[in-house]
């Protein structure tokens, strides 16, 4: 049943469709139609992005371009070109200011508005969002349109690409019934087999559990679950998104077996975060610093202490205790930064 917040509540959440590539592929138009991705200057990088005509052989962000070339033996791969995705950025973000005063970006190519004030439907508003981008700009983008940012995130996805979903508040508990407990915020490959084995598959077999049984199976998060379960959202559409970490990584052209080059990579890393700390955010307060590797079979670790300062020999301990815990493998990737203590009245998220 909708709560009275719930019927008042109008949230947007758009999405570009294939955005880096979508714009590539508009300004060059010999790659219409082909599988291109974005990213990756050699075959140890990784795809920023792939255009949908490369994710039909499942290619997709975050994949090595070795990977995708063995999946798709066509695939073309296009330098990054960031100054053009940001300009495009903007001129979209232009078009979302026309119709929301709250506007919070995710990320270059996705947002959430608050249209509550609009009189209008809110899939008449998402519906003119897109038209007016597409007229604009020439890229296509998908909506999810529902009472709040957890359920038009999840509808956003539901009729890509070029497409919008809208769930009505008086839909919310039968549309949460059937729905993969995957598509809950923060319920990652691990979590969703840890649920499976717990036989937890849907949202309906997690609300058989009440809150003091999620908080025993759960800790803390089982709270939040059983409210993202039932399609409860409280959050607000916020402008302002502060950092919740600085951090620096590198992919080695060949995977490193040393410690002691691990080391030199990792000092390097740690002044690129201390130039970026203290250029822009000597005002937080450092709460940890954190160490990432990959290794050769593409497994990971991530080693994280509390610390006040960008602490270089705790850093190194964090790697020898990273570099133990592959046993013996080595490492292609390595990564290290700081997480950023909260400000006031905010929730901190996780890095890496």
């Amino acid at each position: 049943m909708a709560t009275e917040e719930q019927e008042m509540r109008k949230i947007i959440h758009i999405d570009m469709d294939c955005f880096y590539a979508a714009i590539e592929q508009r300004d060059f138009p010999e790659l219409r139609g082909k599988p291109i991705a974005v990213g990756g200057s050699s075959r140890r990088g990784v795809l920023c992005t792939a255009s949908y005509e490369a994710r039909e052989y499942g290619c997709r962000s975050a994949m090595p371009v070795f990977k995708a070339m063995e999946l798709c033996p066509q695939l073309i791969i296009v330098p990054t070109r960031f100054d053009v995705y940001q300009s495009v950025s903007a001129q979209i973000r232009a078009i979302f200011g026309r119709f929301a005063n709250e506007i919070e970006p995710l990320s270059l190519d996705e947002a959430y508005l608050d249209v509550s004030h609009w009189s209008t439907s809110g899939s008449s508003i998402a519906s003119e969002i897109r038209r007016q981008i597409y007229e604009e700009t020439g890229l296509t983008a998908s909506a999810g349109v529902a009472p709040n940012k957890l359920l038009a995130k999840i509808a956003s996805d539901l009729n890509k690409p070029n497409g919008q979903f809208v769930i009505q508040p008086e839909e919310v508990e039968g549309f949460m019934r059937d729905l993969p407990v995957s598509k809950l915020w923060g319920v990652g490959k691990r979590m969703q087999e840890k649920l499976e084995r717990q036989g937890i598959r849907t949202c309906s077999d997690m609300q058989k559990l009440n809150k003091i049984q999620m908080a025993k199976r759960f800790a803390r998060w089982g709270l939040e679950l059983y409210e993202q379960c039932r399609g409860i959202d409280h959050r607000a559409v916020t402008s302002h998104r502060s950092r919740k970490s600085i951090s620096k990584e590198t992919t080695f052209s060949e995977d490193i077996n040393q410690v002691e080059v691990l080391l030199k990579v990792l000092r390097d890393l740690l002044v690129e975060v201390r130039e970026s700390y203290e250029e822009r955010y000597l005002d937080r307060k450092i709460k940890s610093v954190v160490v990432k590797l990959k290794f050769a079979d593409f497994t990971r670790t991530t080693v994280e202490r509390a610390a006040v300062e960008i602490d270089e020999d705790l850093a190194r301990e964090l790697l020898a205790e990273g570099f133990e815990r592959g046993c013996g493998k080595s490492v292609r990737l390595l990564g290290a930064g700081v997480r950023l203590a909260d400000e006031e009245g905010e929730e901190q998220l996780e890095i890496f």
